[in-house]
């Protein structure tokens, strides 16, 4: 990817050196993202259990805060995510100001271990997530070393699918899918999971339309779309299942399979068009 190194941006909020904030899932959880805790709050309001604790998702500080030199041996990928948050928001800006919607800017917050938010203290584990209630993106750099090691997903285009999906949730937040997805999902509980498979992959869609921006802008190589799909695919529900030994149960995806979710992205990389990305009319 081609990327240029424009400092950070006005948009980061930088909170790694305040440490964790919260007690992890463990070792082997597999992050939840944003439909994974938006059916967590929709079965808690439900139930009156409170799931988010259960899941780990609270708690008290539990880590020291990193060094400097810790710090600074991020800072390149600081550069680099900060490139990415400005290009995906300057291009949703952009298409909201042709349709004479305003867009309102998200913020990505970075952060060590365990962060709280609008939505709660969640832990590294939860994965890359966004919280509608503040419109904030939340990442731990570590991701992204997690998504080539362990996922098998290597590359700065990897890296960048990620942010652009969680930027797509802001997308719908900002158009209202969001807060109808999450009222359905309330209202009818035997359709949350589907409603919410159904959300990830319209993010995953529009993740594929600001790429084809960046294709004709010039900043996408040879090679980066591929890593957008192989992304996409290796945090597909079924993968993720298949590497904790676990046999997929299609009823129990909240995310979408790795078929869907690379077919999504691809589909809004071909069309470029956002109106092509109503995985809630068209099915999966």
């Amino acid at each position: 990817m081609k990327w240029e190194d424009r400092g950070r941006s006005p948009n980061l909020d930088d909170r790694r050196a305040r440490g964790g904030a919260g007690r992890g899932l463990g070792g082997g959880a597999i992050p939840l993202g944003i439909g994974g805790i938006v059916l967590l709050f929709a079965l808690s309001a439900i139930t009156g259990i409170d799931l988010l604790s259960l899941f780990g998702l609270g708690g008290a500080p539990t880590s020291a805060p990193p060094s400097q030199q810790e710090l600074q041996a991020e800072e390149e990928q600081v550069r680099f995510v900060s490139f990415v948050l400005d290009d995906v928001q300057g291009f949703w800006q952009e298409t909201f100001v042709q349709s004479g919607i305003d867009y309102p800017a998200s913020t990505l917050v970075l952060y060590r271990d365990a962060v709280e938010s609008g939505c709660g203290v969640a832990p590294a584990a939860t994965g890359p997530f966004y919280c509608p209630t503040d419109l904030n993106v939340y990442l731990d750099l570590s991701f992204y070393d997690q998504l080539r090691s362990r996922y098998g997903a290597p590359g700065d285009f990897a890296q960048a699918y990620v942010l652009a999906h969680e930027l797509g949730h802001h997308v719908q937040n900002a158009l209202g899918t969001l807060a109808m997805s999450q009222r359905s999902q309330q209202t009818q509980p035997g359709s949350a999971n589907q409603l919410s498979v159904a959300t990830e992959l319209q993010a995953d869609c529009y993740a594929g339309v600001w790429a084809a921006s960046a294709a004709a802008r010039g900043i996408m190589e040879v090679g980066d779309l591929e890593e957008g799909l192989n992304a996409a695919a290796a945090v597909g529900d079924d993968t993720l299942a298949q590497r904790t030994g676990r046999i997929p149960n299609q009823e129990t995806f909240t995310h979408g399979s790795a078929e869907q979710r690379s077919r999504w992205f691809h589909t809004g990389y071909e069309t470029g068009d956002p109106n092509a990305c109503d995985t809630f009319a068209q099915g999966f």
